[in-house]
């Protein structure tokens, strides 16, 4: 392959590293964005020495930024931005100055008080410049993660993204502020008023020509563009859009991913959003991607090697600082209590933007580079360990605190005298309750999510708060004297123990119990529970029938069919309950069932011809 061009060599060795690295993450447990950074630090410089050219890289891969914030952008509408301003600009800016004051002092003193500080961080313009680019965060981390876990519309989600969106804005004045801390020789630092205004001039211009043009012109040129009925045309222009406006937003020195953020919120309302979403939503992926892989491939591990305890020191630091400081801020945001430790942990790292701003404070000499190579590694790090920490969260802090900060309703007290009681009020003991309601007939309604409660009360609904696995809650609930236990919580581990205190301490109870699937049936039925339903059975039939009936079947034979097929399964499954702890038996007899299926659908058939 030495004749092969460049481009094919790249490609064949990010998407081979791409494609091994991250379904190992995943599997693991550890994310994927785990895997890109592993993959990058694999292949780069420090590794098997595949790729060099990092930085060219990486300013390519930036455009996943780019092409992410202009999807973020186009879910949402400029009434909807409008009303984000207060938070953009109030908790955004706080963020900002908070952790970037926090880093100085700490940086500043450190210089003073440790020399082994002092040789690679002394001076207060690096201590300003280094809090500066440490306090901004990774916006393609922290929306990746919050997409994945579907915050973005939750109270955090929309704190969080109205901070990284001023983030990206203040990452113009921080850059705007480097040449004038540099220590330059033979170079005038500063520029004339009239450059100043010229420069203010041009920005507030390119920035009309994007509102005005998305308003007036962008529509009437996609309609043209989608007659021509040619998709691969569509999606050049869904991609010339956002290169032009990220080409106008780097010509008058503002950040890219700013301007697409923009373009994509005039877009908001368009007819077009969705294909525009379709469109670029498979580059965004593959660039994110490599983005990812380029910051694995950035770590200066020569770096970590000459400094390993001062590289520590300042990752620890620096992380820590920054989760108390936007810790403190999420407090006064009143965001909910469980969510508060993902969004500051997602805040709390190092951003992409940081890269930028310590290159260029090493090109106007603000400090050296070798400071520079070590502010980049601790960033770089800290966005490796970003996905390592929420899983730490997720699986220590969380659990453990899940149920602080939350006012819960009290606890059944009064004994109560209702015949039946159904334990679990979500979206399937509801239906059960109203039934029964609605023909009068008492019930004693549990529940232990305090959030269902107060909705369930708002709607004139008797729920007590208590967990059911608690015997003396069950006692208090009437449970001695009651006829019937409807158990429809949907935590298979949850179902299984209340069913076992029901029949150790209640043996006269009818159970009645959801079952989520057919392994949790087949431990119900281990258990003797003779009243059992499958969750989604009934309506996965009923949505079976109107398939059918949509087909052309007539009503009386689609529901025919249906009711044929549920016999058949329901007798399979008795068929296969001795045989469900032998994987190999049971297989064959779930293969059995399928030709028997498949025969008496035949037979169905000829006999309606």
């Amino acid at each position: 392959m030495e004749h092969a061009p460049t481009w094919l060599i790249n490609s064949l060795i990010y998407l081979s590293a791409a494609v091994l690295a991250v379904p190992l993450s995943q599997a693991l447990g550890l994310g994927s964005i785990i895997g890109y950074l592993a993959a990058g630090m694999a292949i780069g410089p420090w590794g098997l020495g595949l790729v060099s050219n990092v930085q060219d890289i990486l300013h390519f891969a930036e455009f996943g930024v780019v092409l992410m914030l202009f999807l973020v952008g186009l879910e949402l509408e400029p009434k909807r931005l409008w009303s984000l301003r207060r938070p953009i600009f109030g908790w955004g800016s706080t963020q900002v100055l908070a952790c970037a004051g926090a880093l100085f002092i700490a940086l500043w003193g450190a210089s003073w008080l440790l020399p082994s500080v002092a040789g690679a961080l002394g001076g207060w313009r690096t201590a300003l410049v280094a809090g500066l680019g440490l306090a901004l965060s990774s916006t393609a981390i922290a929306l990746q993660v919050m997409g994945e876990r579907n915050l973005l519309p939750t109270s955090s989600g929309q704190a969080g993204f109205s901070i990284l969106l001023f983030q990206d804005i203040a990452a113009i004045p921080i850059l705007a502020l480097i040449p004038l801390l540099g220590v330059s020789q033979g170079i005038n630092q500063t520029s004339s008023g009239i450059d100043i205004a010229y420069s203010a001039i041009k920005i507030v211009a390119i920035i009309a020509g994007i509102v005005i043009g998305g308003r007036l012109l962008l529509r009437p040129i996609f309609r043209w563009i989608a007659r021509s009925k040619t998709p691969e045309i569509f999606t050049a222009a869904s991609l010339l859009l956002v290169v032009g406006i990220a080409a106008l937003m780097l010509y008058v020195g503002l950040s890219m991913a700013l301007g697409a953020f923009l373009a994509g919120v005039l877009l908001a309302e368009s007819e077009y959003r969705r294909e525009l979403e379709t469109d670029i939503e498979p580059f965004k992926g593959l660039l994110l991607g490599l983005f990812f892989i380029a910051v694995g491939m950035s770590i200066d591990f020569a770096v970590l090697i000459n400094s390993p305890w001062l590289m520590a020191t300042l990752l620890i630091a620096f992380i820590s600082i920054k989760f108390a400081v936007i810790y403190g801020i999420s407090r006064l945001m009143k965001v909910p209590f469980q969510e508060r430790p993902v969004l500051t942990m997602l805040l709390a790292q190092g951003g992409e933007f940081a890269f930028v701003v310590f290159q260029a404070a090493g090109h106007a000499n603000v400090f050296a580079p070798q400071t520079a190579s070590l502010l980049i590694g601790v960033v770089a790090l800290s966005m490796l360990l970003s996905p390592l920490l929420l899983i730490a969260i997720d699986k220590l802090w969380l659990p453990r605190y899940a149920d602080c900060g939350v006012t819960r309703p009290d606890e059944i007290s009064e004994p109560q005298a209702a015949p039946i009681i159904i334990v679990g009020f979500g979206r399937y003991g509801q239906i059960v309750a109203r039934l029964l309601l609605a023909q009068d007939i008492p019930t004693t309604v549990l529940d232990h999510d305090a959030d269902m409660i107060e909705t369930a009360r708002s709607f004139g609904y008797r729920v007590f708060y208590g967990n059911a696995t608690r015997l003396d809650l069950l006692r208090t609930a009437g449970a001695e004297n009651a006829q019937i236990m409807v158990i429809a919580v949907d935590d298979v581990a949850q179902s299984l123990a209340i069913v076992d205190i029901a029949q150790e301490h209640f043996p006269h109870l009818q159970l009645v119990v959801r079952a989520h699937d057919a392994t949790h049936w087949n431990k119900l039925r281990d258990r003797d529970v003779k009243y059992i339903q499958r969750e989604l059975f009934e309506s996965s039939l009923q949505s079976g029938s109107s398939t059918l009936e949509l087909l052309g079947y007539p009503s009386e034979d689609a529901n025919s069919l249906v009711q044929v097929f549920k016999a058949h399964n329901m007798a399979l499954l008795e068929q296969m309950y001795p045989h469900y702890k032998d994987r190999a038996k049971l297989i064959s007899v779930a293969k059995i069932g399928r030709e028997q299926l498949a025969e008496q659908m035949a037979k169905e058939r000829d006999l309606r011809k």
